[in-house]
This record gives C-alpha cells, structure tokens and sequence, in this order.
C-alpha cells in the first residue's frame, strides 16, 4: 500500500489535535467578563471568577477622574481602614459562618454527646477553648487568602516541591473522604429517624448526594443564595438544640462552673483528647482561605485588605460562638440525661435519638424528631460545605481549570462510593458504626499536620504576605497552639493503635509508618530553615 503525503498525514495530525483541544475546551470555564483568555492568570484555577464576587465596596463620595473608590478618601496614607460601617460587616457576612459549619459536622455532635455523658459539665470550660483555638487558625487562614488572593492549596503548590505537593494533596483528599462519610452518614441517620426506618442508611445516604447537588446549584445564582441556605441551617440547627436544652432544664450553676472551672480526671481523658481533637479540621482550613475570595477586595490598596480582614474576624468570631452555644446545647443535654447512669458508654451518634426519647419522653414534638432535625440540618451543611472544600483542594494543588459541575462531581464520587459500602456493611450495627467513627476520627487526626504546619509556614514569610505576615508574638502563640493540637490528636492516636494494632508484623508495619510520618512533618517544619539547609548540606557531603 502506497504512503499517505506528508500534507495529508500533517492535516490529519493538526485536525486531531485540534479536536482534543476543542474537547478540553469544553470543560473549561468561560473566561469571566471583560477578561481575555490570553490573559497569563487565566491559565490558573481561582476559587471564584471575578463576575462571581460580591462587590463590598460602599462608595462615600468617588472621585472617577482619578480613578478614587471614595473609600479611599477616608484612609490614611499608612493604609488604614475605613471606619466601621455595620451595612459592610453584612456584606462581609457569610465565610465565616460557612467555615463554622466544620465545628457543628455529626462527628463533633457525637464528641459533644459523648462528652456531655460520659463527663457531665465538667469539660465545657474545654470546649470554650478549642473552639478559641479553632477561631485563631481559622482567622490564619482567612488572613492568608485576603492577604494573597489565593487560597492555600493553589500557594502549597507554588511553595513546595512536585513530590511534597502531591503528599500534601493526598492527605488532604484522604481527610475529605473521612470528614464526608462521617457527615453523609450522620445525614442518612437522621433520615433514617425522620422516616421512622423506613429508609435505610444507604437510602439516605444517596438521598444527602443528591440534595448536595441541588444546594451547589444554588451558587449559579449568586454565592449571597448559597450562603442564605447555611444561614437557614445553622439557625434550624440553633433552635432545635436550644429547643431540646429548654426542654431537658439543666442546672444553671452547674453550666456557669462546667464553662469557669477548669477540670480534668483520668476517667475523662479520652472524651477531653475528643473535644479539642475535633476542633481543626484539615479540609476547613483550606475551605476558609477560598471562602473568603468571595468578595471583590483589591490586594494592591492596603486598605481594603485590611479592612476586610478586620470584618472577617468580627464576622469568624461571632459564626464560632454561634456553633460554640449549639455545641454547648448537646453537651448539656447529654449530661443532664446520662452522665453517671449505665447507659454513658454505649451512647452513639446512632442510637442517642432513641436514648433521648426513653429518658425525656415526647411531649407536644418529640424530642426523637428535634434531634433528628437538628442532626439532618448538621449532615446536609456539612456535606455540601464537604464538597466546596474538596472542590478548593482538587483544583488549588494540580491547577485543574475544570467547570465546578465537573469538579463537584468528581469529589462527591470519592466519598459517596465508600459511603454507600459502608452504609450498607453497617447497616443493623450500632457498634460497628462507633468503631468506624473512631477509625475515621484517627484518619484526620493524621492528616492535622499537614494542613496547620503549611498555613503557619506561609502566613509568616514577608514573601507571601508581605505587610501582613504575623509578627515574632503571633507565630510564638500560633506555633504553641499547632504544637498542642499536634500532641493532643499523637495521644489520641497512641491510645487507639495501643489497643488496636496487635502482633510483631503490625507492630513493625506501625513502626515504619511513624517514622515516614514523622520524617514528613519534620520535614515541613523545618523547610527553608537554616537548619534544614545545614542538614541538606551534610547529607551532601556524605555522598560526594
């Protein structure tokens, strides 16, 4: 058979090329308005298109033949913010309550419960400060995207290199799918109560994948109607925690003692380990530093980054003592219920509805269905919550510019395929549903290094922040309280792998993996340090 022409095969190539490019096009955004698609930046994922942010700017008398916002009439030349306006703190309002939903997920309803039960009031005084604790990093976070424009997986992945980076990606992924099959299964529970087990957990659990995609197709509409949804929930979460603490009458003096006072016994130690060790959630903090891209600030005027970051941290502050109150709810009323009665240690996520319904009775709604309410309201925002998270890691550390409908798609799939084999295998045991929650709370427990040592490292070099990277005080503080999680959640996994990992192949296997987690956090720490370059310079030497 005679050759093709040369011509003929370079058509033929260039006409195929030109058809997977016309493809990959596809899934590609539209650029946003009044923005050219030569233009460098596009070729890089951002958490939202410009025509996507809501503009916060209240203009107090521009001068448009000199380009002045009129904002900028009122600051200094020092940069300073303008004076408070309570009209822009609402237009700030929304991040911050999107991110405290991480701190009201059923994992942390089932560390409050249990904690309440097992412990009474005595470790709410805890409770107060990890959720302080929580704020500091979280407004770390916020600090980090308004000061850069970009939020923490897209600068992990400039900052470190390729093998890091995809370490870095992959305990982030490995944290979401742990993080959401704990809230897609607390929504199927409360599914499940609601129904009054006519729907089985797996049927719930598709239901929660679904009613995701609905609450995210909200966003088409405008990211001021997606956040209007979490502020429904949150509030249907508020009053029907508050409405079962009413209910249940604790005592007052023992509340204001349990927040005052602190104490701690041997007996309680796990459910305090529990307490704090719920409080960071890896994926929450990549989420928090994209979220709060979704107002239009302008990083090159000083002013205005700091005056959203002075509107973050009122508005962050407020979100956690919110989800502080409702955390506070179900810890009392656990207490109130439980504490020192034989039933303590057998309460879980899965039969505490039916717990509470025996010992408090119904009454004109019964508290079953307030807890189940409060529980679905809990599940359903923190696995679309779940979802915006993984869609920030996803495109943030391998720069994937792909439409969010596709991006959604893809995270929901990591996490809804082992949910449903879950549900299902779990389905009738009670017990069986505590020991996977423990071993999911042990899998991002692993994964807390990797989000907080990289928030920390860049929030403090001059050349990521510039003006705004934290000061010697600040980094001290910050690094004490990283080091303290850090510590807290090693006991945590110390005692679960004490009583789990049995034999010398497992102990060994355990060993090996301890010591490459160890060398990878160390690594993390110390990079870019003039001790990290000593030792880089000797092993060097060694070889040559």
């Amino acid at each position: 058979m005679a050759a093709a022409p040369a011509g003929a095969r370079d058509g033929a190539t260039a006409a195929a090329a030109r058809a997977v490019e016309e493809e990959a096009r596809a899934l590609l955004p539209s650029p946003a308005p009044g923005r050219g698609c030569d233009d460098e930046e596009d070729l890089e994922e951002r958490a939202y298109e410009a025509a996507e942010k809501v503009i916060v700017c209240i203009s107090d008398g521009p001068d448009p033949e000199n380009g002045d916002d009129g904002d900028a009439a009122l600051c200094s030349s020092s940069g300073a913010a303008p004076p408070f306006s309570w009209r822009k703190l609402w237009l700030f309002t929304g991040p911050g309550f999107l991110m405290s939903i991480a701190f009201l997920d059923p994992g942390n309803l089932e560390g409050d419960l249990q904690a309440g039960a097992v412990a009474g009031d005595t470790l709410l005084w805890l409770l107060m400060w990890a959720t302080a604790m929580g704020l500091l990093v979280q407004l770390l976070a916020a600090r980090l995207g308004v000061a850069t424009g970009r939020h923490l997986a897209e600068l992990c992945r400039d900052e470190y290199p390729d093998w890091a980076r995809r370490a870095l990606w992959l305990m982030a992924e490995v944290a979401m799918v742990g993080a959401d099959i704990q809230e897609v299964i607390g929504s199927a529970i409360a599914i499940k109560i609601l129904s009054r087990g006519y729907l089985p957990l797996w049927a719930g659990v598709v239901i929660t994948a679904l009613d995701c995609f609905i609450f995210l197709s909200l966003e088409n509409y405008g990211v001021r109607k997606l956040e209007a949804v979490f502020a429904f929930l949150i509030a249907t979460m508020a009053t029907s925690f508050a409405w079962m603490f009413t209910d249940t009458k604790p005592n007052g003096k023992d509340l204001l003692i349990g927040i005052l006072v602190p104490k701690l016994s041997s007996r309680t130690i796990r459910q305090a380990v529990g307490v704090v060790g719920c409080v960071i959630m890896p994926h929450n903090v990549f989420l928090h530093s994209a979220l709060v891209q979704s107002r239009k600030i302008d990083q090159n005027k000083e002013y205005q980054v700091r005056e959203a970051l002075r509107y973050y941290s009122i508005e962050s502050t407020i979100a956690l003592a919110v989800s502080f109150m409702i955390n506070l709810f179900v810890t009392t009323v656990f207490a109130k219920g439980f504490y020192g009665s034989k039933e303590a240690g057998n309460i879980g996520l899965e039969n505490a509805g039916q717990y509470l319904q025996e010992k408090f009775g119904g009454g004109f709604f019964p508290i079953l269905h307030i807890w189940g309410i409060g529980l679905l309201a809990a599940g359903q925002s923190s696995t679309i919550t779940g979802t915006y998270a993984g869609q920030f890691i996803m495109g943030g550390f391998l720069n994937l510019r792909l439409k969010k409908w596709v991006r959604a798609l893809i995270t929901r799939s990591f996490a809804i395929v082992p949910t449903i084999v879950v549900a299902l295998f779990f389905n009738t045991s009670d017990s069986a549903l505590d020991v996977l929650n423990e071993w999911l709370n042990v899998l991002q427990s692993i994964q807390i290094p990797f989000a907080l040592i990289p928030l920390i490292t860049l929030v403090s070099k001059e050349q990521v922040m510039g003006v705004f990277k934290i000061g010697p005080n600040t980094q001290a503080v910050t690094w004490t309280v990283a080091t303290l999680l850090i510590t807290i959640n090693g006991y945590l996994l110390m005692d679960f792998f004490s009583s789990e990992i049995r034999g010398p192949l497992s102990g060994s296997l355990l060993c090996v993996a301890v010591l490459v987690y160890a060398s990878f956090v160390l690594y993390l720490i110390l990079r870019g340090t003039e001790l990290s370059e000593k030792i880089v310079k000797a092993i060097r030497n060694s070889f040559s």
